[in-house]
């Protein structure tokens, strides 16, 4: 039976849990908003307006479990990582962490306020709409979307790295690092 807490030996249920939904959901997030932008600016595309609003929902529920997350793992100890990483892998492991958390914060953030700033309201699937923290200024809306443009680029490198390191480990130094996340490997 899973624990639910974390331990000093590996990541608990909903840190499990918790993971595995936002990478999940950052993927989905990353595909869909290359391929809306891929959309020609033509008129009143219905389907790119649709997308483009779901996009909208799925990054507020992003911010949501981004902050849940965050609770979380202030309430838990992190696992140890592997003793024989050497020190400057164990700081890039602990930076690039803290980087993804900055991403999962400043992505939604910049496109609420990229739609604040183009006065169109950000609704959560219909429950509430979110308020706008800015008038309508087009040089302030121009100006995020560039910003969320590249955050999303850099989440986009962040997560090749960060998948990359934990196929590494689990393929070619063989040690526990990717075990401590898998869902189902409760030794």
């Amino acid at each position: 039976m899973p624990l639910l807490a974390n331990t000093t030996q590996r990541y608990g249920f909903v840190a499990v849990a918790l993971h595995w939904m936002m990478a999940a959901l950052l993927i989905a997030l990353l595909a869909l908003g290359l391929y809306m932008v891929s959309l020609p600016d033509a008129g009143f595309d219905m389907r790119k307006i649709t997308l483009i609003l779901l996009h909208k929902q799925l990054g507020i529920l992003a911010l949501a479990l981004a902050v849940a997350r965050m609770a979380w793992r202030i309430g838990n100890p992190l696992p140890a990582l592997v003793s024989t990483i050497p020190d400057w892998q164990q700081f890039m492991a602990r930076f690039v962490h803290l980087l993804f958390y900055a991403l999962m914060l400043a992505l939604p953030i910049t496109g609420w306020l990229m739609s604040s700033a183009a006065g169109i309201p950000v609704s959560f699937f219909g429950l509430f709409s979110l308020p706008d923290y800015l008038s309508y200024d087009d040089y302030l809306f121009k100006s995020f979307i560039a910003i969320h443009k590249w955050l999303g680029y850099g989440l986009i490198a962040l997560l090749t790295v960060h998948a990359g390191a934990a196929l590494g480990h689990h393929f070619v130094l063989r040690d526990e690092t990717l075990k401590k996340m898998l869902p189902g490997v409760w030794s």
